[in-house]
């Protein structure tokens, strides 16, 4: 498998993952706007995120703004749960993150190759589904069946690659027992184990 695939299997994940939590989101009347208010929602999101801003006042504005356009006006109550929710998410990207970087030095060299990548995706994911505490992990498993591609796509011999593949299976037990730890002391539930278990399940195509 090539890089490129391999990157666009790892979009695919991600976006999957996407489209099922809006999914499972029920429409708001945000959301129920018409195409030409778009660009109102996308500016008082982004005045939520600068935090400089009051709720009220952004919400102000924007019913001004929509007003302009004959539409809205927008309930306190469906712009607070929009802000909830923004909210909610940039602090599990946040926490996502602070985790991730604080095993990356640890597990990946000053130079990273297509397995690197492949392996920073899976971790990432990881570390999603885990802080989300989600009940099936079935990115997670892509992710690690692409990481073991990483190796069968080498072009050496038989003894080689087996040796290979042991050392890439180490590589990754090694950085998932790196994330579940982090993730633990984060304060989440989490089994380690059982986390290991399923990856290592995946990466053998069990």
């Amino acid at each position: 498998m090539s890089s490129g695939a391999r990157s666009s299997k790892a979009s695919r994940v991600l976006r999957r993952r996407r489209d099922m939590a809006n999914e499972r989101r029920v429409l708001d009347s945000l959301d129920l706007l018409p195409e030409d208010c778009q660009d109102d929602v996308i500016w008082a999101l982004a005045r939520l995120n600068e935090r400089t801003r009051t709720q009220s006042d952004i919400l102000f504005e924007l019913n001004d703004r929509l007003a302009v356009k004959g539409q809205g006006p927008i309930s306190r109550s469906a712009f607070s749960r929009r802000s909830v929710r923004l909210k909610r998410r940039a602090d599990r990207l946040t926490e996502r993150d602070a985790i991730y970087a604080g095993i990356v030095d640890k597990i990946t060299p000053d130079k990273m190759g297509d397995q690197d990548l492949v392996l920073g995706e899976l971790l990432k994911t990881l570390i999603d589904e885990l802080i989300d505490e989600a009940k099936t992990a079935e990115d997670v498993k892509e992710l690690a069946s692409a990481f073991r591609q990483t190796v069968s796509a080498q072009h050496v011999s038989a003894n080689l690659k087996a040796k290979a593949n042991a050392a890439a299976e180490a590589k990754m037990e090694k950085a998932v027992k790196a994330a579940t730890g982090e993730i633990g002391k984060a304060g989440h539930k989490v089994n380690p184990e059982e986390v290991l278990a399923m990856i290592r399940k995946a990466y053998r195509g069990e």
